[in-house]
């Protein structure tokens, strides 16, 4: 086994999980989350707490135990807590604003991005530079806020595009001749 599977999972008070064959489902009062389990790992619910165990030693059952014990983690934290990630506009004109379900980006192009907020996510621009991107889905809100950064990637020379709050971007000198 992984050394991260060793570890159980802690399950909160007011959070449900059910395990129905290969199906793990886990719900609290933000929402639903469910997962397939791969056959070589099996999850078992003693008391408050998950465990992974692999079903035979193989190295993808070993590798596949770590998995399984970190997505069911972050079910777990997403249900309770939620995840979210912040990203920065930089750049003259630059700005969103979120409207209904849609986020509206100016970037810089001749037209406006328009962004279709998908369910279950939830987009807020406390300022027209700022952007932050909740969800209870840790891969769901990463994806999304992947999706905006690739409409205008920062630039090495300026700086300017959207950026994640907590990236840094390496500044290149200009050509000199």
């Amino acid at each position: 086994m992984s050394k991260i599977a060793k570890y159980p999972v802690s399950i909160p008070g007011g959070v449900d999980v059910n395990i129905a064959g290969r199906l793990i489902t886990i719900k609290s009062n933000k929402g639903e989350l469910s997962h397939d389990i791969h056959p070589l790992v099996k999850v078992l619910q003693e008391d408050n707490k998950l465990k992974v165990t692999v079903t035979n030693n193989s190295k993808l059952a070993k590798a596949l135990s770590g998995t399984t014990r970190a997505l069911m983690q972050n079910m777990v934290t997403g249900v309770t807590e939620g995840f979210e990630r912040k990203l920065n506009i930089v750049g003259v004109g630059y700005r969103a604003a979120v409207s209904g379900k849609v986020l509206n980006l100016s970037l810089g192009f001749s037209h406006p991005v328009a962004f279709a907020i998908p369910a279950g996510i939830t987009i807020e621009t406390p300022s027209q530079t700022e952007i932050i991107v909740k969800g209870i889905d840790k891969q769901k809100v990463g994806q999304i806020a992947a999706n905006i950064r690739r409409y205008r990637q920062p630039e090495p020379y300026k700086g300017k595009g959207v950026r994640y709050a907590d990236e840094r971007i390496i500044r290149k000198e200009t050509k000199k001749s």
